[in-house]
């Protein structure tokens, strides 16, 4: 019995590799939160800690391959080290912040809705950056149209009628996924298709849920 054979995905296509200026700027604005976010609410010399985020993107930037959409594994890895260390300095704000919100310690409401917000922001953008990283191997293995499984299904994926000619998911598009799933606690544009996507996600949901859910009702309780 032959094996039937299918055609080629709309999507699946080699590309010239995205500009990654909208990433750049993203990850300088999480710099920039957690460099400036209370000392009561940060890591141990956080300070010390942005100023090694940031001279990680600039490696990043030096080392960058000049031909788009070749996979560069050292300029892979540094993203990745970045992007954990970002989420190791969030989630550690995250919970010294629940921990000031449950015993009652934050007593100014400007503070503490303009900290919920930085934390809840750099959040967004930080899975954002996980989703893109992770989606097919990355920007450079989406380039180079080397996997065919995707793990977001985006709703130009289902019906060429939808996508754009030459169409591909750029970063803005896992930016919105990350937005619409850390308010609405849920996905509401792409699908995730692979248990990574999905736990990233649920992991994203609920601490947001939390962040929300908390800093709104510690707010309300102190205004009234």
């Amino acid at each position: 019995m032959a094996f039937e054979s299918f055609p080629q995905p709309h999507w699946l296509q080699e590309h010239k590799q995205e500009n990654r200026g909208p990433v750049l700027l993203v990850v300088l604005m999480v710099i920039g939160l957690q460099f400036f976010i209370p000392k009561s609410l940060a890591i141990p010399h956080h300070k010390v800690f942005c100023f090694v985020e940031a001279m990680l993107l600039v490696l990043i930037v030096l080392i960058a391959p000049r031909k788009l959409g070749l996979p560069h594994i050292p300029q892979r890895t540094l993203t990745l080290v970045l992007n954990g260390f970002m989420m190791l300095s969030n989630a550690a704000s995250a919970i010294l912040l629940v921990g000031k919100i449950v015993d009652g310690s934050i007593t100014s409401p400007t503070r503490l809705l303009w900290s919920g917000f930085s934390i809840w922001l750099s959040n967004i953008v930080i899975f954002s950056l996980w989703y893109w990283d992770f989606d097919r191997g990355g920007p450079s293995a989406r380039a180079a149209a080397t996997d065919s499984v995707p793990d977001f299904l985006f709703p130009q994926m289902t019906d060429p009628a939808y996508a754009a000619p030459g169409w591909f998911p750029r970063y803005s598009d896992y930016l919105y996924v990350s937005v619409t799933n850390a308010s609405a606690f849920s996905p509401t544009d792409a699908m995730p298709l692979t248990k990574w996507a999905k736990l990233l996600m649920a992991i994203q949901s609920i601490t947001s849920l939390v962040l929300v859910g908390l800093v709104v009702a510690r707010a309300v309780n102190i205004l009234h």
